[in-house]
């Protein structure tokens, strides 16, 4: 069975900072593109940033030099570093593990995270 069970979210004031976790299990971690997404209240679900099996990484324009992702494969867990917060940022935090072959598309249940100015 297959589970992302993200953590960290919150409540945090502008400018401020988060670390989001999603830890995985039930998938070969290491093989799969990890990534974050967001949707906030009335719009649609959007790419934060992605991180591929071979480390490549790429972020959504607006949390560019703000968030860093990364991910620890002997832990299988994919972490999110929010910086500099602001409350456009304000969203449910999914957590995304993909893989082409299938393919395979799995999903964490989200975590809010809310900026307040």
């Amino acid at each position: 069975q297959v589970q992302l069970v993200e953590s960290g979210g919150g409540s945090v004031q502008a400018g401020g900072s988060l670390r989001l976790s999603c830890a995985a299990s039930g998938i070969s971690f290491s093989a799969y593109r990890m990534g974050w997404y967001r949707q906030a209240p009335g719009k649609e679900r959007e790419l934060v940033a992605i991180i591929t099996r071979s480390g490549s990484i790429n972020y959504a324009d607006s949390v560019k030099g703000r968030f860093t992702i990364s991910r620890d494969n002997a832990k299988t867990t994919v972490y999110l570093q929010m910086n500099s917060l602001k409350p456009e940022d304000t969203a449910v935090y999914f957590c995304n593990a993909y893989f082409a072959v299938g393919p395979r598309d799995y999903w964490g249940q989200g975590t809010q995270v809310t900026v307040s100015s």
